[in-house]
């Protein structure tokens, strides 16, 4: 047999060869596929985390003294008013040195009135009347020394009296230098004295303002009208300074401090439409906005989060501080978006296509796409609104594949 016949042979076997593969394939069963119809609809992308409620304008009060829990005239959750009683812690102490320091403010006062007007009265006035004593019985002996002078000139006195005259004359002039330099002191000293005693009564006055801030204190009134939604203490129990006694806060209005893991950061924007639910309450979705976006990443545990701050209205104030909500970010919407699911995409690099269902073939086709979100794309181009994909199912689809379509998208 010559090559050509030989040659001749083979390419036809390989014709019937090819026949019957595809005569095989033709009546193996088709895959089976679900479709589903392209459509429009309202897409929308968002975060979803955690947070923890917040009053936005919190009056803390503490203990200001160390003292008992006399009395509570509050209950935790009530509603209370500007100006109204919340407690009272035992003040007995606060009022025995307040008293004291009284007194002793009243007693500076007196000692300083003395000390400006020249010293004790008492002591001055008989210094005053020492000097002026001593001074008169100089100024006489004076002028009995002078008499006697002349008597002696005129041989009427004797000089023994001259001279006692003269001694006694230095002693009494020694007096009256000596009581003028003690009535000086005595000034000088009172003028000390005079600022001593202002520094002391500014102290005493400080000291009583202090007490009486601190007796104040251990009568706490609430500082604005709100909710008291934190009273830590008891009637018996002993406080130490900074330990605290309430927390009061307008509850109507609070904020949920979001904790977002750092990939989605860069998606926040200020004014973002935010939905809060509470696992207590499974019914019930509060609405807010994005108040802050963080400008700082933190740790949270295992995460690495930035706190978003988001203003909620709470109207029925049925959230409360310190609790745990789940926080719903709207990040992006497009209304009336053209949408494929995601099932349906498949991604090639950069490369997105999906198969069309043409009578019982698929059609592989590449498309553009828009937003995406956690289920679906957005479809920009490549697709029109009806037409049939197929998702995926136990065989992978491939261009051109024979398919039986067993689940269709009701109308």
């Amino acid at each position: 047999m010559t090559l050509g016949r030989r040659l001749r042979l083979l390419l036809i076997g390989v014709v019937v060869l090819a026949g019957v593969l595809v005569y095989l394939n033709e009546r193996r069963p088709a895959a089976s596929v679900s479709e589903i119809a392209v459509a429009r609809e309202t897409l929308s992308t968002d975060i979803s985390s955690n947070g923890k409620v917040e009053p936005v304008t919190p009056y803390d009060i503490r203990a200001e003294t160390d003292a008992f829990v006399k009395k509570l005239n509050v209950t935790e959750g009530q509603q209370v008013k500007k100006g109204q009683l919340l407690l009272e812690l035992d003040d007995a102490q606060i009022r025995s040195d307040l008293a004291q320091a009284q007194a002793e403010l009243t007693s500076e006062q007196d000692q300083l009135r003395a000390a400006q007007t020249g010293g004790r009265p008492d002591q001055a006035a008989k210094l005053a009347g020492d000097l002026q004593k001593a001074t008169a019985e100089r100024d006489q002996l004076q002028k009995q020394e002078a008499a006697l002078e002349k008597l002696v000139a005129q041989q009427a006195a004797t000089p023994a009296e001259l001279e006692q005259t003269r001694v006694a004359l230095a002693n009494a002039t020694a007096e009256a230098n000596e009581l003028t330099q003690a009535q000086a002191e005595f000034k000088r000293q009172a003028q000390i004295q005079v600022q001593q005693l202002v520094l002391q009564v500014e102290h005493s006055r400080a000291q009583i303002a202090d007490l009486q801030a601190k007796l104040n204190a251990d009568r706490p009134v609430a500082p604005a009208d709100g909710t008291l939604y934190s009273l830590p203490v008891h009637v018996g129990d002993f406080v130490h300074v900074g330990d605290p006694l309430a927390s009061i806060a307008d509850l109507h209005k609070v904020r949920v401090r979001a904790f977002i893991d750092e990939p989605e950061l860069g998606q926040l924007e200020p004014n973002q439409t935010v939905e809060i639910t509470w696992d207590a309450k499974p019914d019930r979705v509060w609405e807010g906005r994005v108040e802050m976006v963080p400008k700082q990443v933190v740790p949270h545990g295992t995460r690495s989060v930035g706190e978003t701050l988001c203003s909620v209205t709470n109207d029925k104030v049925e959230l409360i501080p310190n609790i745990t909500v789940d926080v719903h970010i709207h990040v992006q919407e497009r209304p009336n978006a053209l949408v494929v699911p995601r099932g349906a995409v498949q991604i090639d690099g950069t490369h997105h296509y999906v198969y069309l269902i043409d009578g019982d073939r698929l059609r592989r086709r590449e498309i553009a796409v828009g937003m995406p979100t956690p289920d679906a794309y957005e479809v920009v181009g490549g697709l029109q609104e009806g037409d049939e994909v197929a998702l995926p199912g136990d065989v992978a689809p491939k261009d051109g594949m024979r398919v039986k379509v067993v689940v269709v998208n009701p109308e």
